[in-house]
C-alpha cells in the first residue's frame, strides 16, 4: 500500500554537475566578493591543464560563469586541449604564445604578453606556451564553463566532442590572430586578439560619464562579450546595474568601487592594478578614480555586443539609459549626495581635487577650472 508522503518529507536530490566536476580538479578556489590582486593568488597543480591554476568564482557570478588563473613555469606549457565552452584570457605577467588549430586543420601560433587578452574559440584545440626560460607566466580567464556544463550535464560531452565550429573560426582565415580588427559604430570592435588592453585607443564615452572612454569586443564570435573603460583623474562613474557575471579587472590606476542592492546598504572595495571586482546580479555599483592617473580596466562579461544572449544582462532600456527612463543608469543628478561627499573626502585625503565641479550639481569644487573634458 502505498504511503503517502508530506511535501516537507520530499528532498529530491539537485544535481550540480559544474560544482561536483570542479571538486574532482583538488585544486583551490578563490570565493568571495572581490580579488585583491591575481598575480598573489595561491594555486597548486591542475592535472588538466599541466600547469598551477586556481578556480576564482566569486558571488556576483551568480552561477553564469566562472574564472580561474593559471601559472605557466619558465620553459613550460599547458597541456593541448579543448572544451565546449567559452574562455576569454587576459594575461596578468610573462610572455609566451598560444597555438590554436582545428581538427585536421592548420595552425595558428600568435605572442603574447603582459596586458595582451584573447578568446579561446569554442571546442578548438590549443596550447600555451611560456617564452621566458626564467620567469612564470600568468593569466586570468573567464569561461562559461559552469552554465555549459549544466546546461548539458554531461562532461564527456564537454572535453571530447569532435564537432568543429567552423562559423566561429575557420583555420583557412589568415590572420585570424593578427591583432587587426574591424571597428563598427564608435566603439564596437571585431577582433580575437588584442596585443596590449593597456595601451589600446578608446573612444568617447561620456554617457557614462564626462571624459570616460570605452572599446566593446566581439572576440572569436563568442556569446560572452568584453569592454575596455577609462576614466579621468579626479572624477568616477555613474551608477548602473545589469545582470551577474562580469568580471571587473582593474588594468591602470587606484581607486574604488561601492556596490549595493536597491534600497540597501553599500558595500565599498578598494582596487588597484590587478584586482578583481564582479558587481551582483541586479545591484547597482559605481567605479571611483582616487588615484594619480587615469584608472582603466577590463571586464570580462556575458552579452557580446555582436550576438544577443539574455536581455537580462543588459536590462530594459539599456545601462546607459536613467532608471527614470526605464535602464539600468542612476545619472548624477538623482545619486545619493552622500556618495559625492565621499569622493571630494577621497580626494582631499590623496591630496587631489575633484575635477567635476563643471558638471555635477553636487561638486563643492566649481572654482576649478581644470575639468575632466
Amino acid at each position: 500500500m502505498a504511503v503517502d508522503q508530506r511535501p516537507e518529507d520530499l528532498k529530491p536530490e539537485r544535481i550540480d554537475t559544474y560544482k561536483n566536476w570542479q571538486a574532482e580538479q583538488k585544486i583551490p578556489v578563490v570565493r568571495g566578493f572581490f580579488v585583491e590582486e591575481i598575480n598573489k593568488v595561491e594555486l597548486e597543480y591542475w592535472d588538466l591543464k599541466g600547469a598551477s591554476c586556481s578556480f576564482v568564482v566569486l558571488d556576483g557570478t551568480g552561477g553564469t560563469n566562472d574564472a580561474y588563473v593559471c601559472e605557466i613555469p619558465a620553459g613550460g606549457k599547458t597541456k593541448p586541449q579543448k572544451h565546449m565552452y567559452e574562455e576569454m584570457v587576459y594575461v596578468t605577467k610573462g610572455y609566451g604564445a598560444t597555438t590554436v588549430w582545428q581538427r585536421d586543420g592548420k595552425k595558428h601560433t600568435f605572442e603574447w604578453g603582459p596586458g595582451s587578452m584573447f578568446a579561446i574559440p569554442i571546442n578548438a584545440d590549443y596550447q600555451h606556451f611560456n617564452a621566458s626560460g626564467s620567469e612564470p607566466a600568468r593569466y586570468f580567464a573567464v569561461t562559461n564553463c559552469c552554465f555549459m556544463m549544466n546546461l548539458f550535464h554531461n562532461v564527456d560531452y564537454i572535453f571530447n566532442s569532435d564537432y568543429t565550429f567552423l562559423d566561429r573560426f575557420d583555420p583557412r582565415t589568415e590572420g585570424y590572430f593578427s591583432g587587426q580588427g574591424e571597428l563598427t559604430g564608435r566603439f564596437f570592435l571585431t577582433t580575437n586578439f588584442v596585443p596590449d588592453t593597456h595601451t589600446l585607443k578608446l573612444t568617447a564615452y561620456n554617457e557614462r560619464g564626462k571624459g570616460s572612454t570605452n572599446m566593446k569586443f566581439n572576440l572569436a564570435k563568442n556569446t560572452m562579450g568584453a569592454h575596455i573603460s577609462e576614466f579621468p583623474v579626479g572624477t568616477y562613474k555613474k551608477g548602473h546595474r545589469h545582470g551577474p557575471g562580469a568580471h571587473v579587472i582593474i588594468l591602470t590606476g587606484q581607486g574604488y568601487s561601492i556596490l549595493w542592492p536597491e534600497g540597501e546598504e553599500m558595500t565599498r572595495v578598494d582596487w588597484k592594478p590587478g584586482s578583481v571586482v564582479v558587481p551582483p546580479d541586479r545591484w547597482f555599483h559605481q567605479h571611483f578614480n582616487s588615484g594619480a592617473k587615469p584608472a582603466r580596466y577590463l571586464a570580462l562579461r556575458w552579452n557580446n555586443w555582436r550576438f544577443r544572449f539574455m536581455r537580462s544582462q543588459d536590462g530594459e532600456g539599456g545601462t546607459f539609459t536613467s532608471v527614470k527612463l526605464g535602464g539600468g543608469q542612476i545619472e548624477f543628478e538623482d545619486e545619493d549626495s552622500q556618495i559625492h561627499r565621499d569622493f571630494e573626502a577621497a580626494m582631499r585625503k590623496a591630496g587631489a581635487v575633484c575635477q567635476m565641479g563643471s558638471y555635477h550639481p553636487g561638486c563643492t569644487e566649481k572654482s576649478s577650472a581644470k575639468t575632466a573634458g
